[in-house]
């Protein structure tokens, strides 16, 4: 299970530390390419952006460094509310159901690794 784990956590921070990142540096950008920031200020963009690059880091160093390790479970989290937040709030009602089902993977991901590193740290 701890294999599976990790395999889920490099993903999810991979996929998040990219999208955080462009969130955060290059607005223009994701006003081309992501629908629904063109309603949105920059500084929501960029409190997402930031959001989902903290998620990244806490995908990987809690656990990797045995430094609070509890924080790993927490940030799985904060990155599942945050596609719930995206489904919900932002795709759904824009109608953007192309990009639903790579929500609910990000999801199903970040509730798993929530669940099993919770698991673990507890017993």
């Amino acid at each position: 299970m701890n294999i599976a784990l990790w395999i889920a956590q490099i993903l999810l921070a991979g996929m998040y530390g990219m999208a955080g990142s462009m969130k955060t540096m290059q607005i223009a950008k994701v006003r081309e390419m992501m629908p629904w920031s063109k309603g949105r200020s920059d500084n929501y963009v960029r409190f997402v952006g930031t959001s989902e690059l903290l998620g990244a880091l806490g995908m990987i160093l809690p656990v990797l460094t045995g430094i609070l390790a509890w924080l790993t479970p927490v940030a799985a989290l904060g990155l599942s509310i945050i596609q719930l937040l995206a489904i919900f709030q932002e795709h759904l009602p824009k109608k953007e159901y192309n990009v639903i089902p790579m929500n609910i993977v990000l999801l199903a991901l970040s509730v798993f690794v929530a669940i099993g590193r919770w698991y673990l740290f507890t017993n």
